[in-house]
């Protein structure tokens, strides 16, 4: 969604940079783990990346899961960020599951290729009490996502800018 989004935002000559939290689990995150302190670590480095990066860019997305409602207002109260709920229902992300990880974490805790911490199956994941926007795609198409997403985004900026 972040890259179908940004390709909207520089069809306006907007700099976008996504901050990927896969990408930064490989580098800047490497030494984390997935215990609730390493993920709430994990957020606040991506929170810092994002400042870093706020004089290089028009708009910074961190496209990461943060299952944790103080680490949300953490980052709001330091950086002044939002909050976009991506919200999809647990059985459509299972039929969606292009890397297996929710058959994985649905296996019996016997199996060997069992996964204990998938976010949102059997690790917590803290529904956000006030986000800045909902996006649920469940219910919507990926480019009524995407729509809604970059709208928010532009509106928000103008917003700021006003």
């Amino acid at each position: 969604m972040a890259a179908g989004v940004k390709t909207l935002l520089e069809k306006v000559s907007l700099k976008v940079v996504i901050i990927d939290g896969d990408v930064y689990r490989k580098t800047l995150c490497r030494d984390l783990g997935f215990s609730q302190e390493d993920r709430m670590e994990n957020i606040r480095r991506l929170g810092k990346a994002a400042r870093a990066l706020q004089g290089e860019a028009d708009i910074v997305m961190i496209a990461a899961i943060n299952p944790y409602e103080n680490i949300r207002h953490e980052l709001k109260e330091k950086y002044g960020t939002k909050t976009v709920w991506i919200k999809c229902d647990i059985p459509v992300l299972i039929n969606r599951d292009t890397k297996g990880l929710y058959k994985r974490a649905l296996l019996h805790d016997d199996h060997p290729d069992k996964i204990f911490n998938l976010t949102g199956v059997n690790d917590t994941y803290e529904v956000p009490s006030s986000p800045d926007l909902i996006i649920d795609t469940s219910t919507e198409t990926a480019t009524q996502s995407v729509q809604k997403f970059y709208e928010f985004l532009i509106f928000s900026r103008a917003s700021y800018l006003s």
